[in-house]
């Protein structure tokens, strides 16, 4: 595993082991380490099996979410008995679950979602009564819903979780099975106060037990009611939230459901003061959820109500796509008019704001900063075009696009929404498949779309970092449009490093400068063909100063 010089152990002293983009395979020694209750290494990029060392470790909580780990989940993980939480999610395992996790007695959360697990889940899972997160939605888990399961400890939280990531149709291929009532009461009545034991609620119960002449009472007013409702519906005024919720929870979202009610209430009925934003496809709003999270919601235009079952299919696929370079969607609302999207809140903004937007909004982003921000972009540009399934080509590359975190990570943005745009689809209100200034000429003129469109958008984006200017706005003299035109005159004139951005003073290395420089002008190449592919540019494991740019440095060459 590969993170600089540091040690494994001084790094989990240190407590610094998530996004730090460590690669590699995770290693046999960590069973060697006796006092290590917490691993945490989510969102990196290791590879290979989980070893089975770690159940010689008193750990309580294991998460290894969003790396690229493959096989099976080993049989010995089971005999950590101290363990409270693993968490497993937005990997590559695969395999039947081991039945070894159900000597887990202590665990509290079970997250193995957006894997390739199979077959079903163990009926040694009934020993696990303290748990109250789990989580197999986006897995090939098939079979019925153990009966188990509602001897498990149900809080209310715990049955919201059961709702959205267990039951019926949320797993698409889990079904209740003989299910009974009657028998699910073990014989609670009327007037209870207590949990039965297989947690169904006493006023459900209820029902069993009413005299018949009650019966007829709630028959006439059922019949009367039903009448109402008919009417309504004919109106029109019934039928359509119920058609699109069914819609919703028919998919396999790796994501939440939102009512308008929520998001309404975090942000103050869309309270102008809560604005962050304006895009091409909407309005952006800071939001507050009751627990104290924060969101952004992203409000879309809408020129139609129908079709919501294909715009729900595409937000679930868009959901699916998980990378510590790409800002996170938790979930949508689609209720009337409204359709949202719910994100992740990005504390700085945007790229674009922190480069150069209101002084008072502009950022002190130094060179290694500068440096990082880049190869994010095209960390998550490279998942876009070839890591995930869906295989993305975002279209709208630009510094607006790119949010920047507490830590000013870089995070790409509205990535998936320019296909819910195409012709045959009525989702969004304004057609966006580009940005003057970012888009490649090719597609520009012609149409042709491919990964390669992004690759000169994200040249661009390079240059505005390393210049601290807008292509669009900045104008050095009359005879320049861009700022890319500029910089094609320096290159031939061998002053590329006019272009660094003043406020960086001498607090940067030119060598690395240039570097990144002829990386950009390479990336906006006017011929597709010559421009490098997004995982040349951020593959780890060649690279010079973090960038893989060994074939290209002969075009640096050039610049004396």
């Amino acid at each position: 595993m590969h993170h600089h010089a540091i040690g494994w152990q001084k790094l989990i002293s240190m407590g610094v082991l998530k996004r730090l983009n460590l690669t590699g395979v995770l290693p046999a020694e960590f069973g060697n380490l006796p006092n290590l209750r917490e691993l945490d290494l989510t969102f990196n990029y290791i590879s290979g099996s989980i070893p089975t060392s770690f159940s010689q470790l008193p750990l309580v909580i294991l998460s290894l979410s969003g790396n690229r780990l493959d096989g099976t989940i080993p049989n010995e993980i089971g005999e950590i008995g101290s363990l409270e939480e693993l968490v497993l999610e937005a990997n590559e395992l695969g395999g039947p679950l081991p039945e070894s996790l159900g000597n887990l007695t202590n665990l509290k959360r079970l997250v193995l979602n957006a894997n390739n697990f199979t077959g079903e889940i163990p009926k040694t899972f009934g020993k696990l009564k303290n748990l109250t997160e789990f989580r197999i939605d986006g897995t090939m888990i098939s079979g019925t819903i153990p009966d188990f399961i509602g001897n498990w400890d149900k809080t209310s939280e715990t049955e919201f979780d059961f709702q959205l990531f267990i039951s019926g149709q949320q797993l698409g291929k889990l079904e209740l099975k003989d299910f009974n009532i009657v028998e699910a009461a073990g014989g609670v009545g009327k007037g209870t106060t207590v949990i039965p034991d297989k947690g169904v609620y006493g006023p459900l119960i209820s029902a069993i037990e009413v005299t018949p002449t009650i019966v007829g009472i709630v028959l006439a007013s059922c019949v009367i009611l039903l009448l109402i409702l008919v009417f309504l519906w004919m109106k029109g005024f019934l039928g359509k939230k119920d058609l699109e919720d069914k819609e919703l929870r028919g998919l396999d979202l790796q994501t939440g459901y939102f009512t308008l009610r929520q998001i309404k209430s975090a942000t103050s009925n869309f309270d102008p003061a809560h604005k962050i934003g304006e895009g091409g496809f909407g309005p952006v709003y800071k939001g507050v959820l009751s627990d104290g999270a924060l969101i952004a919601v992203k409000q879309l235009s809408s020129k139609s109500k129908q079709g919501n079952r294909e715009f729900v299919t595409e937000i679930g696929m868009i959901s699916a796509l998980q990378h510590p370079n790409l800002v996170r969607l938790f979930g949508c609302c689609i209720e009337g008019n409204q359709l949202l999207l719910i994100y992740e809140y990005m504390e700085n903004n945007s790229l674009a704001r922190a480069l150069f937007g209101r002084v008072e909004h502009q950022l002190h982003l130094d060179w290694p900063t500068r440096k990082k921000i880049c190869l994010g972009i095209a960390r998550g540009l490279a998942y876009l075009h070839e890591e995930s399934r869906l295989k993305i080509v975002h279209r709208d590359i630009k510094a607006t696009n790119v949010l920047l975190d507490k830590d000013l990570n870089a995070k790409i943005s509205d990535f998936g929404l320019a296909k819910l745009d195409e012709e045959d689809q009525t989702h969004i209100s304004t057609r966006i498949a580009g940005t003057i200034g970012y888009m490649a000429p090719e597609y520009a003129m012609r149409g042709y779309l491919t990964d390669k469109a992004d690759v000169y958008s994200f040249g661009v984006v390079a240059l505005e970092i390393v210049s601290g200017k807008s292509n669009t706005n900045y104008r050095p003299k009359e005879e320049f449009v861009y700022l890319l035109d500029w910089a094609y005159v320096l290159q031939e004139q061998g002053n590329l490093l006019e272009l660094v951005d003043p406020r960086l003073g001498s607090s940067y290395s030119s060598e690395e400068a240039m570097r990144l420089l002829c990386l950009a002008l390479l990336c906006t190449n006017p011929s597709p063909t010559l421009r490098p592919s997004m995982s040349s540019v951020s593959n780890p494991e060649r690279h010079v100063n973090g960038w893989a740019m060994d074939w290209f440095l002969f075009f640096c060459r050039k610049q004396g």
